[in-house]
């Protein structure tokens, strides 16, 4: 199960103030809005140089189930891969229908006889404390994981998102204790109010755009609320989830109250939705696996779903704006995280009388944009995911220009090894 097609094309539309509402046929990307200063480093750094070797070693490729790592029940197993150079990182094993029930009910069986659930809710916070505070102390070496398997820059994923993941766990850690129901006043002698409790077992669903952050947006508020975890992380990067859940058992959270199995989503994804043992599901990624993940809820026991699905943000900039910030805005809104994120400002609307400066200025930008290992200092922006992601981007560079738009700036890959793609700037995008 996946996270909506990740891309690169910033698509520019000259729109005068009288039509400001608009669509576009062939325009994509993901972000979010983060920035940091650039380096005037040329766009196409060299790629095909020897990559780092990253600081940190795979120790932890198994399922996780009941607080111990183990194989899957087949023995199957399958590559995650470096997306700087396509070479396998590690073999993970690979959970199937039988490996999501041993995890469910190992989950099922710390909720229902375990401590965590009857534990005081000071004494759970406690634990999710010590969890931030291990996972603080490791924060280069689950960086360096993170860089790895999924190619976003070491320094993004060093000083901005594992600070954010320790961040939340202290957050919802607050929220233990604070979780209560109401006193309802009622006409006549009765006593009436609302108890709030644990809904049991949580099946947790989440994509690699950002494999740790997403982790902790579903992981931390179930375990301060008193529930076990079933966690499928997304077959293209399962190693971070594994290692850190490694961190939190030595924190002292108990056995089967959070398990991750790594798999792929026809298999170990769909056995988890469809489990009649889980009581809740929580899913990040596409609109179309969304729809599958409330179907196969309905065809089981009705689980309640939370979905968190992919979008298509346009980007407006008005007549009146500051240029020189809304280009780098804009541009940060697009080419973040390569480019792969579910709320991407990737198709930009801009006032027809500025149309022509932004162009040029959103082209420079662009270009200065340092395209490289993700691990060296100074670069801007890694590899794409994977070489499906890769080939997805490429085919809708192609499909821009075979529809007439103008290619301002990129639209190549860069290097001959690894997913690495020039950021790449269309005009004239007719809608």
């Amino acid at each position: 199960m996946q996270v909506m097609a990740s891309g690169l094309l910033f698509t520019l539309h000259n729109v005068s103030s009288s039509s400001f509402v608009s669509t576009t046929k062939r325009c994509l990307g993901l972000c979010c809005l983060w920035n940091r200063k650039l380096s005037g480093i040329g766009a196409s750094a060299a790629t095909d140089v020897e990559p780092s070797k990253p600081p940190v070693q795979i120790d932890h490729n198994q399922l996780l189930i009941d607080g111990q790592f183990v194989d899957a029940v087949s023995g199957k197993t399958f590559a995650t891969i470096d997306p700087r150079t396509g070479d396998t990182i590690a073999n993970v094993a690979e959970a199937d229908v039988e490996d999501v029930d041993r995890a469910v009910r190992a989950a099922r069986k710390a909720f229902d006889e375990g401590p965590w659930p009857k534990m005081t809710a000071y004494e759970r916070s406690r634990i999710i404390l010590r969890c931030a505070d291990i996972l603080e102390k490791h924060n280069d070496e689950v960086a360096a994981i993170e860089t790895w398997d999924n190619g976003k820059t070491y320094e993004q994923a060093a000083n901005v998102e594992i600070p954010m993941v320790v961040r939340l766990f202290r957050y919802y850690a607050g929220w233990a204790d604070k979780i209560h129901g109401l006193t309802v006043p009622a006409d006549g002698s009765h006593h009436v109010q609302t108890l709030h409790e644990p809904i049991g077992v949580a099946g947790q669903i989440v994509p690699w755009n950002f494999p740790l952050l997403i982790f902790s947006w579903k992981v931390a508020p179930a375990l301060a609320c008193g529930n076990a975890v079933v966690m499928k992380t997304a077959e293209q990067t399962p190693l971070s989830a594994l290692f850190v859940s490694k961190l939190f058992h030595e924190a002292g959270l108990p056995p089967g109250v959070l398990n991750v199995i790594s798999g792929f989503g026809p298999t170990a994804g769909a056995a988890l939705c469809t489990h009649m043992d889980v009581d809740k599901l929580a899913f990040t990624g596409s609109t179309a696996t969304g729809r599958r993940v409330l179907e196969l809820s309905a065809r089981s026991n009705l689980k309640p779903v939370t979905l968190e699905l992919g979008g298509k943000s346009p980007f407006i900039v008005c007549r009146d704006a500051e240029i020189d910030a809304a280009v780098e805005a804009a541009h940060a809104a697009l080419f973040f995280n390569q480019g792969q994120c579910c709320c991407a400002g990737s198709r930009t609307f801009v006032h027809e009388s500025i149309y022509d400066e932004f162009v040029e200025k959103a082209k420079a930008r662009a270009i200065k944009r340092v395209v490289g290992d993700p691990f060296k200092s100074g670069v801007d922006q890694g590899p794409q995911i994977d070489s499906a992601q890769f080939e997805k981007i490429l085919k809708y560079i192609r499909s821009g220009i075979e529809s007439g738009a103008t290619l301002e700036s990129g639209g190549q890959r860069v290097g001959s090894k690894g997913y690495y793609i020039q950021p790449t700037v269309f005009s004239n995008v007719q809608a």
